[in-house]
């Protein structure tokens, strides 16, 4: 299986290559203001996870199985600084433990290595998705203004609405929503016992928001356990999309961890 990949910067050799792994919902180009900042120094790759964007789907969710599929597609790279946020972050830690010869660095954004309790408000997401008539939307606008009620928050909808795509044959989703839906509890769990007793030596960068509740001090004794050289970053005034919501501090701290 082949991954959509959108290529920046210079050939191998070219500094550093950086690897961006997305979150649920999300797409490599996401993280394409953080890659074009970084690109004059390294060559960086962003990846459309499996059953997101561009790239092809499966028939499970697995972080295990993902993981693995991310590493082949890596494998010709060398090592690389790896950096996940969110179901990125989960994929990029399990590849770290499962092939950590092919990873330099890494960079997990809010999230830890644990279960979570609920995917309630993306199960909400998918649904609304799912029920929409694509048949009867000519416009993207008409789409919006569809999605409006269940998901009143604007950059929310305009966030989801990036997997709308059209096609000779119409409007389509891009995410295979058939499988999220069916699979949250895969996608907010952890594959512990999978794991082992898995550990990655490396040098580990966590980037928490502020305001999230997805990375606490409770997490603190897995994160060592199995990530033993990790140190911790808290942005103020973030929330759950660090990235998105204080880029130029999120830059910043990125470029100090990949030099």
């Amino acid at each position: 299986m082949s991954l959509h990949t959108t290529v920046l910067g210079g050939s191998p050799g070219h500094g550093s290559t950086v690897a961006f792994c997305h979150g649920l919902f999300g797409q490599g180009k996401n993280w394409r203001q953080v890659a074009k900042a970084l690109s004059s120094e390294h060559r960086v790759l962003l990846l459309d996870m499996p059953n997101h964007g561009r790239s092809p789907w499966t028939e499970t969710f697995d972080y295990v199985e993902l993981a693995d599929l991310v590493a082949a597609q890596l494998e010709p790279e060398g090592p690389v600084a790896l950096v996940g946020h969110s179901m990125g972050g989960k994929i990029a830690m399990c590849l770290a433990l499962r092939h950590p010869e092919q990873v330099e660095r890494l960079a997990v954004v809010d999230v830890a290595p644990v279960a979570y309790p609920s995917g309630r408000e993306f199960v909400g997401y998918i649904e609304t998705m799912r029920s929409m008539d694509l048949s009867a939307i000519e416009r993207r606008d008409q789409a919006e203004e569809a999605l409006r009620e269940a998901v009143p928050n604007r950059v929310v909808r305009s966030f989801l609405l990036q997997n709308l795509r059209r096609t000779d044959d119409g409007w389509h989703w891009q995410l295979n929503l058939d499988l999220l839906g069916e699979h949250m509890d895969g996608l907010t769990g952890w594959p512990d016992e999978a794991l082992g007793d898995a550990s990655y030596d490396g040098p580990v960068l966590w980037v928490g928001g502020a305001r999230s509740d997805y990375i606490s001090d409770e997490h603190a004794v897995e994160m060592d356990r199995r990530f033993p050289r990790n140190r911790r970053v808290m942005v103020k005034d973030a929330g759950h999309w660090v990235h998105s919501e204080q880029p130029e501090v999120f830059l910043e701290v990125m470029k100090r961890f990949l030099a």
